[in-house]
């Protein structure tokens, strides 16, 4: 159980049951001498969560299939609190991209200081247009979670649960490096299937977090989309390189 919730949370019901979402006073019971039980759900009858007998390799493995139950175990029943690290290291990632292919796109090799420095104002314009991109991408599906079912978003603490899930679910664009390091003639691609493996991700954490059905999740998906591509389309009128 490394990176479980600690007991005194059990009280609040911040336990899920990873198969129906029932919220659960425990995830397990220790009787004492290494002897420890899983709790089991009094809704389904199920085991509240099986993964925290799991290897964390194994947990990944089922959070990169879009695993329900793995969202789940992760998002209720453990202590991750590295979402907003991920988002800065995340958000580098893809600004070294952007900047890596101005460059390549650029003839001039002049060594002179002040090309260096233009350079280097690059790539922090890169930065910065990616996170007003990621940005307007969060807000919009915000404001369609919250114009669709305002139940679901009541309290800042179900903002900033969902705003976490989104953060954790977009773990997907740290496979943007590799996709740089080991270019190939079929680079476009891989960051086109990295670009849907995060969406996809994303619908996941959505429906997780607020057990929804599919449809929802795509529709706010979708309109995080249109708004991000709407301030592409402003950098672009303002004749800036994105």
């Amino acid at each position: 159980g490394r990176g479980v919730l600690p007991p005194a949370m059990a009280a609040l019901g911040a336990y899920r049951c990873i198969e129906c979402n029932r919220e659960a006073a425990e995830l397990y019971r220790d009787y004492q001498r290494g002897v420890l039980r899983i709790s089991i759900c009094k809704s389904c009858q199920k085991p509240v969560d099986k993964y925290i007998e799991y290897d964390p390799v194994i947990i990944l493995i089922n959070a990169v299939l879009c695993k329900t139950q793995a969202y789940r175990h992760i998002l209720f029943n453990t202590k991750i609190n590295i979402h907003g690290k991920l988002c800065i290291f995340c958000l580098l990632c893809e600004a070294y991209l952007r900047w890596l292919q101005l460059q390549d796109s650029s003839q001039n090799t002049d060594p002179d200081d002040l090309i260096r420095y233009a350079k280097e104002w690059d790539f922090y314009r890169m930065f910065g247009i990616a996170s007003l991109e990621q940005t307007s991408f969060l807000l919009g599906i915000f404001i369609t979670l919250w114009w669709m079912r305002p139940e679901m978003l009541k309290t800042k603490s179900d903002f900033i649960l969902l705003l976490k899930a989104l953060l954790l679910s977009s773990y997907g664009k740290l496979l943007l490096i590799p996709a740089v390091i080991w270019e190939h003639d079929y680079t476009p691609l891989c960051l086109a299937f990295i670009k849907v493996f995060v969406l996809i991700s994303n619908s996941q954490a959505i429906r997780v977090t607020l057990n929804l059905n599919r449809m929802l999740p795509w529709l706010a998906i979708v309109f995080g989309l249109i708004l991000e591509n709407g301030v592409v389309c402003l950098f672009q009128k303002m004749g800036w390189d994105v």
